[in-house]
């Protein structure tokens, strides 16, 4: 089943006549001239569609949340700054397939009532602003931008913005205040963006996918959207793939198939590379719990580990994790978790924007402590002030970046504590080139 990436590998796709060819605006048609605003919302809330940037929050919902003041404009603006390591499934479509965002966002702008939205799209993918603004210019040609919008009366100006690089313009007031002008800084919730958001007026902030999704729920109805998936996981999934598989890449999936066969069926990743083994599993982004193989391929409770919301999520974070934005990163036997842990950790220290000490400071403490332990310079009581500083910054931030620096850190040594002490009790074996350690008795999956 595709809905994101069904005509995806068209020659062409990317030019309006072609992406039309394929049933390319129907949906603006219909919304346009045969629905109300409301009952395009109404369809998204049938369909369970969930935020597909990493919080999961029900979309039809946050939509039916935006204020409606009187003579106030309202805003939608796409989240498109994609900036979690091991994520791209986002650049991937806007690059492939511009015309299914600029689709989505005429849609949803129309069951928001805002004449005017944007794309705010990450500032290293400069070709990619320019194959957008490129679409832009033909759906302007086309009468679907612009006034009057295929004679139906609503009128849609569309922009894209391109970020400055900072990763904490991915959280959406951070992202607002960018689009102003300012410093990418998190604004203090409440206000929530719905009520005063882009310039203090009413505002949706949501993902590439989840917007792109809302094309297919028009043309289809919520019902059928709903028939997708398992559970309050519906629709498809895009999965960004990477690491040490035989075929990574960006896979739209039904909601609801194995983790075992998302990982090892010929049809998504292929399995493992050639002579090595499944050692752990990065489900969601770098910011989501790592596991270790016998977790991520089966729940707590014996069964096996799904490709969905709640899957995922089963057990918490002692044996569960997350499925976030989707960035699927496998690791084999041969992967340092101390390493990997440093790599993360040292990411969201140069990302955080200083505004909260916790994460301020203590992302920096955790980069300059993993990286005594991966030095071989590390203390047994560093493992423990590792997991006391990650309490101390976990939920004491005004955005979730504090969180996301503190997971990674928490749940490796949750589930790795044994390579942590490793490193420090044998620092002349773990600081030699390509030293890894091997944990007795692991059950790492063919």
């Amino acid at each position: 089943m595709k809905i994101l990436t069904e005509h995806i590998e068209v020659p062409g796709i990317e030019t309006i006549d072609v992406y039309r060819k394929h049933g390319g605006y129907q949906a603006v048609e219909k919304a346009l001239k045969k629905m109300t605003p409301d009952e395009v919302t109404e369809e998204v809330k049938k369909s369970g569609l969930r935020g597909r940037g990493g919080a999961g929050f029900p979309v039809g919902m946050k939509w039916s949340f935006l204020a409606k003041p009187e003579g106030v404009p309202r805003y939608l603006v796409c989240n498109a700054d994609e900036s979690e390591p091991g994520t791209f499934k986002d650049h991937y479509l806007m690059w492939k397939s511009p015309h299914t965002l600029i689709e989505g966002m005429i849609v949803s702008s129309f069951a928001l009532g805002a004449n005017t939205s944007y794309i705010y799209v990450r500032g290293e993918l400069m070709y990619v602003i320019h194959i957008l603004e490129k679409a832009i210019q033909e759906a302007y040609d086309k009468g679907l931008l612009g006034k009057n919008i295929l004679g139906s009366g609503y009128d849609l100006d569309l922009f894209v913005q391109s970020g400055g690089g900072a990763y904490i313009c991915g959280e959406e007031t951070a992202l607002l205040e960018s689009l102003e002008g300012k410093r990418g800084n998190p604004r203090n919730k409440p206000p929530f963006p719905a009520v005063k958001g882009l310039w203090q007026c009413p505002t949706v902030v949501n993902n590439v996918e989840s917007i792109a999704a809302t094309s297919w729920i028009v043309n289809n109805g919520g019902d059928a959207y709903a028939q997708i998936g398992v559970g309050r996981s519906t629709g498809t999934k895009l999965i960004s793939a990477s690491g040490h598989i035989r075929k990574p890449g960006v896979y739209e999936i039904p909601l609801g198939i194995t983790v075992e066969d998302f990982i090892y069926s010929d049809e998504w990743c292929g399995g493992i590379r050639d002579g090595h083994k499944l050692k752990a599993v990065v489900a969601g982004g770098s910011s989501v719990p790592i596991l270790p193989a016998e977790m991520i391929l089966t729940t707590a409770t014996g069964e096996k580990r799904l490709m969905t919301y709640e899957s995922l999520s089963d057990g918490g974070f002692a044996t569960g994790t997350m499925l976030g934005s989707g960035g699927f990163i496998v690791m084999d036997e041969t992967t340092c978790i101390v390493h990997n842990t440093l790599t993360f950790a040292r990411f969201y220290h140069h990302e955080s924007c200083g505004q909260c000490s916790p994460c301020r400071e203590g992302t920096g403490w955790m980069d300059k402590v993993i990286k005594r332990i991966e030095l071989g310079q590390g203390r047994k009581e560093d493992i423990d002030l590792l997991v006391d500083v990650a309490k101390k910054i976990e939920g004491n931030t005004i955005c979730p970046l504090g969180d996301a620096a503190a997971w990674p850190v928490s749940a490796a040594i949750r589930h790795f504590r044994d390579e942590f002490e490793w490193h420090i009790d044998h620092p002349e074996l773990a600081t030699q080139p390509g030293a890894v350690y091997m944990r007795p008795g692991a059950s790492w999956s063919n």
